[in-house]
């Protein structure tokens, strides 16, 4: 008898690879208009005289705000998925490089880099590695790396075209252009996010997943568990760590170029060899993770971190900050994807989004302290030396938190656990 049984058509593209793509862009966009900051750094303070404590304040302002807002995202994402979030998030976003157009007072500065900015980007880190999270099974370390890698396609691309606007328009305009930008290219790729497989009847690439609904849960622990672990405490230790030195360098490490006597062009190059080679430590440390573990691999690159800014904090020419910036890039670059590899790996995907924005937010205290401790050094000292040490001090004591993190036996198999 033949059989007339309806079957879904198959489909030479698996649609994940689509929300990889559209993550990708997300990246690209929203992080190089973050990291433009630095690009603007210097026009603020020659307009407005403000110290550079209070001026990279500001960005901490931004950091610690997208933290806290990064956990109510991911736990956003897991009840609604990334498109609605996303739809939002880019017009708040790109509002608010827009008003910054209009800025005359310090307040302003710390409002819509605070709230605004901080607001739109927060829609973007968290709820898109825990959608290829999702999607990913067999190569979830390396997708989450593609995506990952935008943000350093667009630290290489957006400050140096930000320092191009600025030359050509002044800093006003400049983010009008930016936050134009912004919009329209984060407003149409979230059209093509989806929450998950089981929204658009497919599987997981590399294997069937449990459903993941209200009333059946993804496999894992739930959020209120995980926190009571020794494993959670760790990792939020270190990546406050990460935050703190990866963004004192985001925030100053162009007028601090500037200030050896580097040219504004090669300092904004710095940016880019940070960025470029961050493409390349995303993609690499992500695929590498997927077959040596996430652990190994976060251990190496946080060794890496450390050392490289004990190289910032000596380093006098251009040729030694351009040689910095590779490294620092590829080492930075490669922890971003795996931390949303050991979160998965350490507590499974029941409460990913929960779990992954907690330790945004607390990448986000670090970050929020760092720029500002960077500068109050530089204004009391007048030179980066002992600020760029420390941070290598921190990234080292971040290597050995992460050597203490071990595998929790049942996070990823528990399924349906009651919080």
């Amino acid at each position: 008898m033949r059989d007339t049984t309806q079957r879904t058509p198959r489909t030479t593209l698996f649609y994940g690879y689509v929300v990889v793509v559209a993550a990708f862009l997300v990246m690209a966009v929203s992080s190089g208009s973050i990291y433009s900051f630095s690009v603007f750094f210097a026009p603020l303070q020659q307009e407005f005289g403000w110290s550079r404590a209070v001026t990279s304040g500001a960005f901490s302002c931004y950091t610690i705000m997208q933290g806290l807002l990064s956990m109510g995202t991911g736990r956003l994402n897991d009840r609604f998925g990334p498109r609605l979030i996303l739809t939002i998030c880019s017009i708040v976003f790109g509002a608010g490089f827009i008003l910054m157009s209009r800025t005359e007072a310090v307040w302003q500065l710390y409002v819509l880099y605070g709230l605004f900015i901080a607001g739109g980007f927060s829609g973007a880190p968290v709820p898109l590695m825990s959608t290829v999270a999702r999607w990913f099974r067999s190569r979830r370390g390396m997708m989450t790396g593609v995506v990952m890698a935008g943000t350093g396609v667009g630290t290489m691309l957006m400050p140096p075209f930000a320092n191009h606007l600025i030359e050509t328009l002044a800093w006003r305009s400049s983010f009008v252009v930016v936050g134009v930008i912004v919009i329209c290219v984060v407003l149409l790729a979230a059209q093509f996010l989806k929450r998950d497989p089981s929204s658009v009847g497919l599987e997981p690439l590399g294997g069937a997943a449990i459903e993941s609904t209200p009333e059946a849960p993804a496999s894992g622990l739930p959020f209120s568990t995980a926190r009571r672990t020794r494993q959670f405490w760790l990792l939020i230790l270190a990546f406050i760590g990460f935050g703190f030195a990866l963004q004192s360098v985001m925030v100053h490490v162009v007028i601090h170029a500037v200030g050896l006597g580097v040219t504004s062009g090669s300092a904004a190059a710095v940016m880019t060899a940070i960025g470029g080679m961050g493409v390349v430590g995303r993609i690499g440390a992500g695929a590498l993770g997927d077959r040596y573990g996430a652990k190994r691999l976060l251990l190496l690159q946080f060794t890496l971190l450390s050392l490289s800014l004990f190289w910032l904090a000596s380093a006098k020419s251009t040729s030694g900050m351009l040689a910095f910036g590779l490294a620092f890039g590829y080492a930075y670059g490669g922890i971003v994807p795996l931390y949303s590899n050991m979160v998965a790996d350490l507590f499974g995907l029941r409460a990913h989004g929960a779990i992954l924005g907690t330790v945004t937010f607390c990448v986000g205290i670090g970050s929020a302290v760092g720029p500002v401790f960077t500068g109050y050094c530089f204004d009391v000292m007048g030179n980066y030396v002992i600020a760029f040490a420390t941070c290598g001090a921190v990234a080292a004591v971040s290597v050995l938190l992460t050597s203490f993190i071990l595998p929790l036996r049942h996070a990823a198999d528990s399924v349906n656990v009651k919080g």
